[in-house]
């Protein structure tokens, strides 16, 4: 079975990609900017592992042997699932495998946004570290004593919970319906925006969450509050959080995403003090990647054999 992972596998990922030969599966790798590799692949393609960069309906029409794509992580807004229906194509993705990997970064930018660790990191570097003036000793904050509002409460949601509330922090949620085992903790977002210190985002985007955090909610959340955002870039409006950020309205920012990806060199939000970032790499973590391969592997098997796949959506 020929299998395309569009994305540029580590050392130890390509050794046991090479393993799975034993099996059957013969898996080539391609860098997600490399279209010319991609479309001399696609035709004989059975199934796509994919990350990030979209599948279209005409990237899908050129794979005339395709029968799966197997998202690697679980949001499937990048692929066109109509075009995969058209095309008797396949979609599954694999809830849970980067709940952890997640949570913890949504963890470390709460942490580095309360600590102002980007601002303190380049004056360390620059042998200021000692030299900072001492009104910043008022910006340094605990975790512990804060509201953090979790914005969606599965997989991810529900393992940061518990973390959060062992340090010391109370945690507040929304989402279609309370929890069950934590209905005490449930708010509807006009009250979770205004009751919390930082507001996290965990939902996936959709047409009814695109910009859900717009220039109103925005002004919703507390003055000097945080916003994380692991999930989806298209869920904040950019633009209105520049805004909020730049004007003291709100006090940090922690994002791993962005609405364009990769972010631009010259996206205002890198050059603010008060912004920590990363490169929608939340999810990656060597934990994520063996549970990952693990889910795709047993859908391949399942393919072959045709038996239902798992956590199939399209």
């Amino acid at each position: 079975m020929k299998i395309l992972l569009h994305y540029t596998a580590g050392p130890a990922w390509q050794r046991e990609l090479a393993l799975l030969e034993r099996q059957g599966l013969h898996v080539d790798c391609c860098d997600e900017s490399d279209d010319a590799r991609f479309y001399s692949l696609l035709p004989d393609v059975e199934v796509i592992w994919h990350l990030l960069r979209p599948l279209a309906a005409a990237d899908i029409a050129q794979a005339k042997k395709l029968r799966l794509i197997q998202k690697i992580g679980i949001g499937v807004n990048t692929i066109d699932l109509e075009a995969a229906k058209a095309n008797s194509v396949g979609v599954c993705n694999m809830p849970g495998t980067n709940s952890r990997a997640v949570a913890e970064m949504a963890l470390l930018l709460m942490l580095a946004c309360l600590r102002r660790l980007p601002l303190l990191d380049r004056a360390t570097r620059e042998g200021r570290g000692w030299k900072l003036d001492s009104a910043m000793q008022d910006t340094y904050d605990e975790l512990a004593g804060k509201t953090v509002g979790l914005l969606g409460f599965g997989a991810v949601g529900q393992m940061l919970a518990p973390i959060l509330e062992a340090m010391g922090a109370r945690v507040l949620y929304t989402d279609v319906a309370p929890n069950t085992q934590s209905p005490g903790g449930f708010r509807e977002l006009v009250d979770l925006l205004r009751e919390s210190d930082i507001i996290s985002l965990h939902v996936p985007l959709t047409a009814a969450t695109s910009s859900l955090m717009n220039k109103d909610r925005l002004s919703a959340m507390r003055p000097g509050s945080i916003l994380i955002n692991t999930a989806r870039g298209g869920l904040v409006d950019q633009t209105a959080l520049l805004e909020s950020l730049r004007s003291g309205r709100l006090g940090a920012a922690g994002l791993d995403v962005f609405a364009a990806e990769p972010v631009p060199a010259d996206e205002p939000l890198l050059r603010l003090d008060n912004v920590v970032v990363a490169p929608h790499l939340a999810w990656l973590t060597t934990g994520t990647l063996d549970r990952s391969l693990r889910v795709a592997v047993e859908n391949c098997r399942r393919l072959r054999a045709g038996e239902p796949l798992l956590h199939q959506v399209a």
